[in-house]
């Protein structure tokens, strides 16, 4: 039996180039307010954090987050590392609970459960390593010949650009294709015209045999929704993605008695609020993010939940942890899935600090049964664009 040897969490800062900020990309929480400029700027992330657990006999497991890396790395460093040191990485169940629970008081939520989701992911990352086995082996196994993905990115913007852009992935065949709006509440009927012109615009290049998923990250409120939803029917989306803030879940659940679908859960920390969701009616699609609900560990426990209310979860984000247990879940039948892009949002440093990551092909994207643990290692392609402080 090896123990835990070492935890080293480092934080990656971009310094290379990125897209310029633009107007009306992607509404957000934020839009409530009365500042003006760029309402998106706290929303952007240009940080990563790598979580590295080592055993006695050199095996390294890798997470990661990307929620506020800084403090993250302190309360990895301060709080969590000596809580796992010394111990057989395969009690991963006690030590996420000791994890969870000597931080309980301020922990369970936002930063400090982004901490532990960053060493649970690299505690299973290690396991599957010593196991000689993929991390979704560990999990149940695979239940799909390959996984189906839809394209994320095409945010607001002119209208002939988000076409060319559909019509280019769609030389891929993916399964569904997320936008984004641009217009909110303060916006009124014109930013209402404008939103409805970009869905319409986007499904005459995609037509109506593939999904169109339509991403409001927070960005509205209830009112607007209310007033929004029967304007969208007719372009028949998938689901209509965080349209009210993350608290609001009596705010989703009356959407979500609407005609479109209403997902979530990007921006809920933890087993018991997924409990609520689904109590409430509030989601007809679970969409956690594992780097921010504790792990791999507690995701399994969400989609053990989620699959009891027939909820479907399709995890926030691409990256190589989702996508393992979105292969060994039959309740979770599609992947997020960012191209590789310029560094903008945040999202494509995943594809700039590791190696490893599938690429879809024909709208599908592989994991292989002979790579063990996560497969992934850390970049040294692009190591003269960051800052590291370790």
């Amino acid at each position: 039996m090896t123990k835990i040897k070492s935890v080293r969490a480092k934080v990656w800062t971009w310094t290379g180039k990125t897209v310029p900020p633009q107007g009306n990309f992607c509404t957000n929480a934020s839009d409530a307010l009365y500042e003006r400029g760029d309402a998106m700027g706290s929303f952007r992330f240009h940080q990563w954090l790598t979580c590295e657990v080592e055993a006695e006999d050199g095996t390294v497991g890798l997470g990661n987050a990307a929620l506020a890396p800084g403090l993250v790395k302190a309360t990895i460093d301060q709080y969590l590392a000596p809580m796992v040191i010394g111990e057989d990485p395969f009690d991963y169940a006690y030590l996420w609970e000791k994890m969870y629970r000597k931080t309980h008081a301020w922990g369970r939520k936002g930063v400090g459960m982004t901490a532990i989701s960053a060493v649970d992911i690299a505690i299973w990352d290690l396991m599957g390593k010593l196991a000689g086995k993929p991390v979704f082996k560990l999990l149940g196994g695979r239940t799909k010949k390959a996984i189906p993905v839809y394209y994320s990115k095409l945010y607001s913007g002119p209208v002939e650009a988000m076409q060319a852009e559909a019509a280019e992935a769609q030389k891929n065949g993916y399964q569904g294709y997320k936008m984004r709006f641009g217009w909110g509440p303060k916006d009124g009927m014109k930013g209402m015209r404008a939103n409805i012109k970009r869905v319409e615009a986007v499904r005459e290049v995609i037509g109506y045999d593939v999904d169109l998923m339509l991403e409001c990250y927070m960005g509205w409120n209830l009112d607007y929704t209310r007033r929004m939803l029967p304007k969208l029917e007719r372009f028949e989306p998938r689901w209509l993605e965080e349209p009210v803030i993350a608290d609001d879940m009596h705010g989703y659940a009356e959407l979500n008695r609407g005609p479109i679908p209403i997902s979530g859960g990007e921006h809920e920390f933890s087993l018991m609020g997924f409990r609520q969701l689904m109590d409430m009616k509030a989601v007809s699609v679970i969409q956690y993010d594992t780097n921010r609900v504790g792990g791999i560990t507690a995701a399994q426990k969400i989609n053990a939940l989620a699959e009891a209310y027939q909820v479907p979860v399709i995890p926030h984000a691409g990256q190589m942890h989702n996508y393992h247990l979105t292969m060994s879940n039959v309740n979770c039948p599609i992947s997020e899935y960012f191209p590789v892009f310029d560094v903008e949002v945040g999202n494509e440093l995943f594809y700039y600090v590791f190696d490893g990551d599938p690429a879809a092909e024909n709208g599908f994207l592989q994991l292989a049964d002979d790579v063990p643990g996560l497969g992934l290692t850390l970049s040294d392609r692009h190591l003269s664009d960051f800052e590291i402080e370790e």
